[in-house]
């Protein structure tokens, strides 16, 4: 934590909601309502006024509507504290493996129901926007798979019974399909089984035409020979990394991002619900694409996301089992 530039928006109401109006609006305040710049000001009370303005509240000069910097965002109608909002959001920002939800319930003194739901409050908000250009140059494409060990208990059959199937290696994993940009950003989407139907869309809406694209030997990317400048790997036959016409051919650097993943999920969340992997790939993206800037600018980068984007806790949850992370 970057001593005497983050702590006076952690310590107090005031100092953190002025530092989330001038990350929002650096120049005027923008109506939320009508969109209008510019037109609004701030209610402050009036000596002798029976009622006083809540802190924070503006008033559109066009629309007459009242707001708050927080309205259209991650943390409108929450009743948790703006400086501990922004405080969950350093941490999750600067954390290389992410940050529990426990950890957050502890740090910041909320429950940790509160501490679970902001957590997936911001990974909604740092989601990536749909790519408005192609990745080019060097792209490196993989698959892999993220979730606990398999255990498998003593399996005993009735006389007469079928003997019960044996359940795949990675039968309760999720797996995770990643593009990267060899120097640049990661994509990572969460897929229902790998094949080559299910990767062909991803791949072709990531990767422009003229990318050089790599991958290993597996039967699901045999595709990409035909439609991309293609060269493979053969980690089967203990090959890793060759050169061909002054190019490295590797998928060393997705497998790096892989090690990230999986050290994060496994060591920090331990459990991904059924129904999130994809917000927490979304988070694992962000900090990757994010690496070569300070925490500070990190963060910044996230709050600079959480405008227009809400999510109520009936559109995140699932049952209890799914909520330990």
């Amino acid at each position: 934590m970057e001593a005497g530039i983050l702590q006076p928006h952690f310590t107090a109401e005031d100092t953190a909601r002025a530092f989330l109006e001038a990350q929002r609006w650096p120049d005027k305040a923008v109506c939320p309502h009508c969109g209008v710049i510019g037109e609004a000001y701030k209610l402050e009370p009036k000596p002798g006024a029976k009622t006083h303005a809540r802190k924070g509240v503006w008033k559109c000069g066009a629309c007459r509507e009242q707001f708050t910097v927080t309205v259209g965002t991650i943390f409108e109608d929450s009743h948790i504290p703006l400086r501990k909002w922004l405080l969950a959001i350093h941490l999750l920002c600067a954390s290389k493996k992410g940050v529990r939800a426990h950890q957050l319930h502890r740090m910041l003194g909320v429950t940790y129901k509160s501490a679970w739901f902001m957590a997936h409050r911001i990974r909604y908000a740092i989601t990536r926007e749909p790519l408005s250009s192609k990745l080019t140059g060097i792209i490196e494409a993989d698959e892999t798979y993220i979730g606990g060990k398999l255990r498998i208990g003593l399996q005993t059959n009735k006389p007469g019974e079928r003997p019960k199937d044996r359940p795949g290696p990675v039968s309760n994993k999720a797996a995770v399909v990643s593009v990267l940009q060899r120097g640049g950003r990661v994509q990572s989407t969460h897929a229902k089984c790998v094949t080559s139907a299910n990767l062909k869309p991803v791949i072709r809406e990531m990767v422009d035409k003229s990318a050089y694209l790599m991958t290993d030997t597996g039967t699901c990317l045999r595709f990409a020979a035909k439609e991309f400048q293609h060269d493979r790997v053969n980690h089967t036959a203990g090959e890793y990394v060759r050169h061909k016409d002054g190019v490295c051919i590797t998928t060393n650097a997705a497998e790096g991002y892989f090690g990230i993943l999986k050290r994060g999920i496994n060591g920090v969340y331990h459990h991904v619900g059924k129904n999130h992997p994809q917000r927490y790939l979304s988070e694992f993206d962000f900090r990757y694409n994010a690496r070569a800037v300070s925490d500070g600018e990190r963060r910044d980068m996230a709050i600079a996301q959480i405008g227009g984007k809400r999510l109520l806790y009936r559109d995140s949850s699932g049952g209890a089992h799914e909520r330990a992370a």
